[in-house]
């Protein structure tokens, strides 16, 4: 019996390993009977490798000029450690081309985690209230992006990153049934819920069209719960908070997808996340 191209890929036995630990713990500790305490993390830049973890996209895919640029950052008296995502959003269009109408995006987002004996390897974030994440941004309005292995693969679960102190390190929490799902960046009906037991990627998207630099700064992101024994909420600097979604979401998105979005977006009251 010869073994597949995919368990002779690198990393299937260690993430294998990982994913048996992970299991067996979950099992020994009846975490499925009890809220998390401890934070789950999706993406900490750490080291200057973690980048790597990372798929960088911009309309260059199709013959746009955006640009996109990853630089790490290490830990010192003032930031923690980080990568700055950065570059220049235009909208001019490529000359060559003239089925593409429309340019001025970029993201980044993580990448697949590849494949175990057990299956794809994918988060489960299903027993945590909060996506957290801990950024500074120069105040433009880039969105929150999650994928999940839904039956339509398009799919994204998006959230406007809001920042309350442009220009210093915040940590915000999102609640994972606040994402709004869309698809090639339209508002998709009706609104499912999020499939959160199989979160496959993590990123973020500048996709206000809007020409000029852009430049934010990422050092984590992880579910929480938000409760004392976080370690990683503990130890993060800055302002923590979130956002009234309920009653702004669908401006931000009709401001930045430039155009109206019916319906929806629920008639719940808003709440600020302490």
């Amino acid at each position: 019996m010869r073994p597949t191209a995919q368990c002779l890929a690198p990393g299937f036995f260690k993430r294998s390993l990982d994913e048996f630990k992970r299991l067996s713990a979950f099992a020994l500790k009846l975490e499925g009977l009890s809220t998390p305490s401890k934070a789950l993390p999706l993406i900490k830049f750490e080291n200057p490798e973690d980048i790597q973890l990372c798929k960088r996209m911009s309309d260059r895919d199709i013959g746009g000029s955006s640009t996109v640029n990853f630089d790490y950052h290490p830990v010192t008296q003032t930031e923690p450690s980080h990568i700055r995502w950065h570059g220049t959003i235009s909208t001019q269009l490529p000359k060559d081309q003239p089925h593409i109408q429309r340019t001025g995006y970029a993201g980044w987002r993580t990448l697949d985690r590849g494949s175990t004996i057990f299956g794809k390897s994918l988060w489960d974030v299903s027993l945590y209230g909060f996506l957290a994440i801990q950024f500074k941004s120069d105040g433009r309005k880039y969105f929150v992006n999650v994928q999940t292995e839904s039956i339509v693969p398009t799919d994204i679960h998006q959230h406007l990153l809001h920042s309350k102190t442009p220009g210093e390190w915040e940590t915000i929490l999102i609640r994972w049934n606040e994402f709004v799902r869309t698809n090639h960046g339209q508002v998709v009906e009706p609104q499912r819920e999020m499939l959160t037991q199989k979160v496959r990627t993590v990123g973020i998207s500048l996709i206000d069209r809007i020409p000029g630099p852009y430049d934010l700064s990422i050092s984590k992101m992880w579910a929480t719960n938000a409760r004392q024994d976080d370690e990683i909420l503990q130890n993060v600097t800055g302002v923590v908070g979130g956002l009234p979604i309920w009653h702004s979401r669908q401006g931000d998105y009709e401001k930045a997808l430039g155009r109206k979005v019916s319906g929806g977006f629920g008639e719940r009251q808003g709440e600020t996340i302490k």
